[in-house]
């Protein structure tokens, strides 16, 4: 399934296309596409956000990619998605039908002992 992480701008709920680190011995910021994985010294930043990058004066910025954009569903996607509602409803046990053959409601009434 594919990710749906966020981007890392305050403020922003885009979704993330784009990975950006720093390697700062050599003063330059790398985008390339999205990474695999969450790292914690990286952002993850939006189409939007990834075009309009611009690092302190003095710093080179490596584009590993001209343009990100975000991906279309792939069938895993769905896949997963229906494979997660499944789990969802197995999980939900079955009202017991009552004497009379309905549904019993998730209520009952109890009567005081004598």
């Amino acid at each position: 399934m594919q990710s749906v992480r966020q981007c890392s701008r305050t403020a922003c709920t885009g979704a993330a296309v784009a990975t950006l680190t720093y390697v700062y011995a050599d003063s330059t910021a790398v985008l390339g596409p999205l990474a695999h994985y969450a790292e914690p010294h990286s952002y993850d930043l939006c189409a939007d956000h990834a075009q309009k990058l611009t690092v302190p004066r003095g710093w080179d910025v490596v584009r590993l990619a001209d343009r990100f954009e975000e991906p279309p569903p792939s069938p895993d996607d769905l896949s997963a998605l229906a494979e997660a509602v499944r789990r969802a409803g197995a999980t939900q046990p079955e009202p017991e039908p009552a004497p009379d053959g309905t549904r019993r409601a998730h209520l009952r009434v109890l009567r005081e002992a004598d």
